[in-house]
């Protein structure tokens, strides 16, 4: 990736994955990502924050190779997560002398995760300041976004917040700044829903730690940086607000017909109640597009057969998914289709314990349905939509 250039003596000098398609080896990435890497001089010190996958360490090195960097007095790590530490046992053979500046808590993960000496090692607190000359550094701890020790840092001078995962997203590009608002508050989302879901609370604490910072750009780590900070601030708002859309998500699977022709059933007739509905199949779907779709979705149902005298175990993954990032569903139910019997609806429960939603008294059918299971379903439809409506009773 060449170096771009942000601001006067502030650089973008990361590496762009155009090819990697899978991210923890659990999230799709559709689309590619970057990760995002800034070095500013100050006219008496030189600072880098974050570094990049160790994967791309010598897109990093030829970077600042580019831009005759002599030296580097600080390392600043906002993450310990190996797609942006992992690279800096590399930039410190590259500088001996520089000094990696990060909280105590991330200073103890990146002595277990790479290894690093005590003595490399500047420990700041919340809020303190570190001046380069006539560029100030301000650090403001935003934990849990997504990890504890995570934090952002401030450039007073610029008006620039390097927030590392904070207002991420994950895509290859080739542009430095936001090009397409929709587009990239699309891919946000989908960052969002798949790592931030589950810490709204402590989100919202983050969001109001910086609302007195004048910010004139965000530059996260993974994705585009933000010249207009508040279409992206005002996005993450909303998602962590308990606002929900009268929307059903139906992930369902189906293994000879039965539940597939149960849940067209009630996609047709949650059209006629006027209801948005999104069934997806799990044969297709991936993780990232049905977290997104958990963001705002007022009511779910998981639509299975049984296997076993249980859930299938896509269903029963999807389930394990929703209940781990505590989406703001506010109903849920189960419909199955069994032939001998089993506990599927009981197992389905139980996994979703985080959820605080109400639920819907489940829909058994019995092989293929007939007359009087789709009518059953039309009642089930009735009674869900009318729940979605009045945004759930929890």
């Amino acid at each position: 990736m060449a170096v771009r250039k942000l601001v006067d003596d502030v650089y973008s000098v990361g590496a762009i994955d155009w090819d990697r398609r899978m991210f923890d080896e659990l999230i799709p990435l559709p689309d590619g990502t970057s990760y995002n890497s800034y070095i500013i001089f100050g006219n008496e010190k030189t600072a880098l924050i974050d570094t990049v996958e160790p994967e791309k360490k010598e897109e990093l090195i030829n970077n600042l190779k580019t831009l005759n960097v002599r030296k580097i007095d600080y390392i600043i790590t906002n993450h310990a997560e190996q797609d942006h530490s992992g690279s800096i046992p590399d930039v410190l053979r590259m500088f001996p002398d520089a000094k990696v500046v990060t909280n105590a808590k991330c200073k103890s993960f990146l002595k277990e995760f790479l290894l690093l000496d005590e003595d490399v090692f500047i420990e700041i607190k919340d809020g303190e300041e570190l001046s380069l000359g006539n560029k100030t550094l301000k650090f403001i701890f935003t934990p849990w976004v997504h990890w504890p020790e995570t934090m952002s840092t401030y450039l007073k001078e610029d008006k620039i917040l390097f927030s590392c995962d904070f207002f991420g997203s994950h895509r290859a590009a080739s542009h430095l700044f936001v090009e397409n608002e929709h587009r990239v508050i699309v891919d946000a989302k989908r960052y969002y829903a798949e790592i931030m879901m589950p810490f709204r609370t402590q989100i919202r604490k983050n969001l109001e730690k910086i609302k007195d910072y004048e910010i004139k750009f965000i530059a996260p780590s993974h994705g585009p940086v933000y010249q207009k900070p508040e279409i992206i601030i005002k996005a993450y708002e909303e998602w962590i607000s308990e606002n929900t859309e009268e929307k059903v998500l139906i992930p369902y699977i189906s293994m000879h017909g039965s539940t597939k022709k149960i849940v067209e059933h009630m996609t047709d007739k949650f059209i006629e109640e006027g209801v948005e509905v999104i069934p997806i199949n799990l044969i297709t779907a991936d993780v990232g597009q049905i977290a997104m779709e958990l963001v705002d979705t007022a009511g779910v149902i998981f639509a299975t057969p049984y296997v076993l005298a249980g859930a299938h175990p896509a269903v029963v993954s999807t389930a394990y998914l929703a209940n781990a990032l505590r989406p703001k569903v506010k109903v849920a139910s189960i419909v199955a289709s069994y032939g001998w019997g089993g506990l599927g609806v009981k197992q389905i429960q139980n996994m979703l314990s985080n959820l605080k939603v109400e639920f819907v008294e489940p829909v058994l059918i019995k092989g293929y349905p007939r007359a009087e299971d789709f009518k059953k379903l039309d009642e089930f439809v009735k009674v869900f939509s009318n729940k979605v409506k009045q945004g759930g009773v929890v």
